[in-house]
């Protein structure tokens, strides 16, 4: 099943679920209403037990394309983003080449992630001037713990693979395709009764959907609010021309 920029396809009791915006496959509201459309789809599909997210190219996800987003529009993306959270089957994210800000995010979103061992994790948000997104307030410290959190949001650092399965960002890493790695998991978890999967992450997964709805609409504002400054721009402008941001705090 196609929906343009996702596709669903069904192996046995698991989904795979894959974005198509290569190399990067940055993503903007059109691309994460697919991805939420899928999921939901995927819901409704009795045969499908846990859910691999992937993506064509390069990278995973090098996070978002914010160009000409106003602040309706960053909440508008944060519905699609909120769509996904509440997904109700599990979700096995496989993380090739980077994911970085919004697709840091969008990895986070699921249960579980495997990554391949030159894979990059960045939370980049403060070297673009910016404030995180997409749920991190809420995930990155489930994942990591409040200290290694601040760290890597402080400091917009890039992390590997082996650094991030050392402090918890991600739980596998594998030095083949870690589509491959995800595919196997997910067939081991579909063993498992379906009903009881759908109601134990309901309850692990409660707090954490409500929590992460809060914290999407205080993401929102505070971006927002960072959009019109000179830093941010001159975050975005160093980004693309690959050099050290030079902020002043205005």
């Amino acid at each position: 099943m196609s929906l343009g920029l996702v596709t669903v396809d069904l192996q046995g009791s698991v989904a795979v679920v894959e974005m198509h915006r290569p190399p990067n496959n940055f993503f903007d509201e059109a691309s994460l209403r697919e991805l939420a459309q899928a999921l939901l789809r995927v819901d409704a599909m009795p045969e499908a037990r846990c859910v691999v997210l992937c993506s064509q190219g390069r990278h995973f996800c090098a996070g978002a394309d914010l160009r000409d987003v106003d602040a309706d529009g960053l909440r508008r993306v944060y519905r699609e983003a909120f769509t996904i959270f509440t997904a109700r089957k599990p979700v096995i994210a496989a993380v090739q080449g980077a994911a970085i800000g919004g697709g840091l995010g969008l990895a986070l979103a699921a249960d579980f992630r495997v990554a391949a061992e030159n894979a990059r994790f960045s939370a980049n948000f403060a070297r673009l001037g910016f404030h995180q997104g997409f749920g991190l307030s809420v995930t990155l410290p489930a994942a990591v713990g409040s200290q290694k959190a601040r760290d890597l949001l402080y400091t917009g650092r890039s992390v590997n693979g082996a650094e991030a399965l050392a402090m918890g960002l991600c739980d596998r890493v594998t030095a083949a395709d870690p589509r491959e790695e995800a595919l196997a998991w997910a067939h081991d978890v579909a063993l498992s009764a379906p009903l009881s999967l759908l109601s134990i992450r309901s309850t692990l997964r409660r707090e954490l959907v409500a929590r992460v709805s809060a914290a999407l609409d205080q993401e929102a504002a505070a971006q927002a609010v960072l959009l019109g400054t000179d830093d941010f721009r001159e975050g975005v402008q160093a980004s693309i021309g690959k050099r050290a941001p030079s902020f002043t705090g205005a």
